[in-house]
């Protein structure tokens, strides 16, 4: 399989998981899912400009700063790193 076929699987499996995983899981799973999928995230310039959601939204600022952490990071790192990341939650929730 391809590093996006590998990736695409490993997405699927992750909603097939018997258990919630916890907040931080997730957070780090959504980072480098749109890191991978689609790239850094641009704070007032370039093509994505997704500026931080004020902080009544903590949804959205958590999932906003998840991604923000990954700033930098190759969409084929983010890709190899989350499959790495859900291959660890299959072995400890399970699908």
């Amino acid at each position: 399989m391809t590093l996006q076929a590998d990736f695409e699987s490993a997405a699927e499996d992750v909603k097939k998981l018997k258990t919630r995983p916890s907040d931080e899981e997730l957070k780090e799973l959504y980072g480098l899912y749109k890191q991978a999928t689609v790239g850094d995230i641009n704070i007032g310039t370039g093509d994505i400009n997704i500026e931080c959601p004020g902080m009544l939204d903590v949804k959205g600022k958590a999932k906003w700063e998840a991604w923000n952490q990954k700033k930098g990071l190759s969409q084929e790192d983010a890709m190899s790193a989350y499959i790495s990341k859900a291959k660890a939650m299959v072995e400890k929730y399970g699908i």
